[in-house]
């Protein structure tokens, strides 16, 4: 890589202005996320993590779901902020879906009953490390995305259209595509408020 760790840390952002292009194929796509999956780090060793990743139609069906299951509950007056937040989502390529496999999560309690309320925790944790490493590795690539969570409104009619284990449990969706607007500058609080060093 030409980048060194941290620029590609600092090349990161939200990107929410995509398209329906990818600068990489859709085997290159497959292969970040199967990577990140691998190598990202659970506690425990458990291997909870899970993600999904949908392309084409099968994206489109995601952001149509989420766009019918909000229209129910948000107010009238209100929806049309909503659903163009949808439809900009909707734009893009494809979208990945994070999971936790609850069983894995469920044994591990049993088994280390010592630690069982904290193995819930520690299981975000796993999945939202493994949305940054995807996260970063799709910046890299020329990939804008962003991170949201319509779960656990969409969950189960979203299960039921992709055939995903009752098991797994939605943590996140991260829809990207080829980057139509860069993010602008980002402001930062001041350094010594948030990290402190003690000798």
């Amino acid at each position: 890589m030409s980048k060194t760790f941290f620029e590609a840390v600092k090349g990161r952002r939200s990107i929410y202005a995509i398209s329906k292009e990818s600068p990489i194929s859709d085997e290159q796509i497959q292969k970040i996320v199967e990577e990140a999956v691998l190598h990202s780090p659970t506690s425990f060793n458990s291997q909870s993590s899970r993600a999904v990743v949908l392309l084409g139609e099968q994206h489109d069906k995601l952001w149509d779901i989420t766009a019918e299951t909000l229209r129910k509950i948000v107010p009238t007056e209100q929806f049309e902020g909503t659903a163009q937040k949808l439809s900009s989502f909707k734009a893009g390529y494809g979208t990945v879906l994070f999971y936790e496999d609850q069983a894995v999560v469920k044994h591990l309690q049993e088994n280390f009953a010592l630690y069982a309320e904290n193995f819930p925790i520690w299981s975000n944790q796993s999945s939202g490390i493994l949305q940054y490493v995807v996260w970063t590795a799709f910046a890299e690539e020329g990939l804008g995305a962003s991170l949201q969570h319509y779960n656990p409104l969409i969950d189960d009619e979203v299960k039921e259209t992709f055939g995903i284990s009752a098991d797994w449990k939605l943590i996140a969706q991260m829809p990207f595509g080829n980057i139509l607007t860069p993010p602008g500058e980002k402001e930062f609080q001041p350094i010594e408020e948030r990290v402190k060093v003690k000798k």
